[in-house]
């Protein structure tokens, strides 16, 4: 999402709803965050989606009125593509649907449909409020889509119409900051916004599954609210990239069951 001023309000909001006890009625799972690997990570990036492609290239869009692009590199950062955005857009979430890359932006209501490969522009289209998060959920044949509030939308892949809307639920209570997606399989994970933590969403349901707390994830960022938590790409497995707006380093990290929950 963009940056820190618009959601102040939920840097407080945020966390109580997605801090409850082990002992929860639905069975929510607690997770932490267990570093394998450290990688480096372009510090200038802004990040607002993180995105790993099948031949194991990663493609990260970034945000920022005049300074979004989105870009493709290889994970020891030798870049291969990039494109800039109009100044006046602030760029959001990425996915990849085959051999096309969907791009949000923040406030213009419009989304660009680039070409996977080199980046350059295939089609744009327009869509109501924010774009904040995108992961595309090929078995499904969907789209999801976050707007910073507790609310995700299914959109056609092709053409990204909306189908239709879902409320993401903690024990019954709405989380709002849904932010940066990924899809994998029926689940969809989503960073919450201004928080470390990562909440693991049944994509039929809209019920999280689990809270992943990671905390313990070093932010070497220079000292800056807006430079928080932002970016997640699955792997394989329990694998995942994770990393934050402007951060100098990647993460290579599984989920492990927080133990410290008792």
């Amino acid at each position: 999402m963009a940056h820190f001023p618009r959601a102040a309000a939920l840097l407080f909001a945020v966390p109580l709803l997605v801090s409850c006890s082990t002992s929860s009625p639905q069975g929510v799972q607690h997770l932490t965050v267990q570093i394998e690997e450290t990688l480096p990570f372009d510090a200038t990036s802004f990040t607002q989606g993180l995105e790993l492609g099948p031949d194991g290239t990663l493609y990260v869009g970034t945000g920022m009125e005049g300074s979004s692009r989105v870009y493709r590199t290889t994970l020891d950062g030798r870049e291969l593509a990039s494109q800039d955005l109009e100044p006046e857009f602030f760029g959001e979430g990425i996915t990849l649907v085959r051999d096309a890359l969907w791009q949000l932006t923040w406030q213009n209501n419009t989304a660009i449909k680039r070409n996977a490969e080199t980046l350059e522009e295939i089609s744009r289209t327009t869509f109501d409020g924010e774009g904040w998060g995108l992961c595309s959920r090929p078995d499904a044949g969907e789209v999801i889509f976050s707007d910073g509030t507790s609310e995700l939308r299914r959109m056609d892949p092709d053409t990204l119409a909306e189908r239709e809307r879902f409320v993401v639920t903690l024990d019954g209570t709405p989380v709002d900051g849904l932010n940066e997606l990924e899809c994998v399989g029926d689940d969809i994970y989503a960073n919450i916004f201004t928080t470390t933590d990562i909440v693991r969403i049944d994509a039929a349901t809209g019920k999280v599954e689990a809270v992943i707390d990671a905390s313990l994830v070093p932010n070497n960022a220079t000292p800056d609210p807006n430079h928080v938590l932002n970016g997640i790409a699955h792997i394989d497995g329990n694998e995942f990239y994770i990393t934050g707006k402007r951060w100098p380093d990647m993460y290579r990290v599984t989920f492990v069951p927080d133990l410290s929950r008792g």
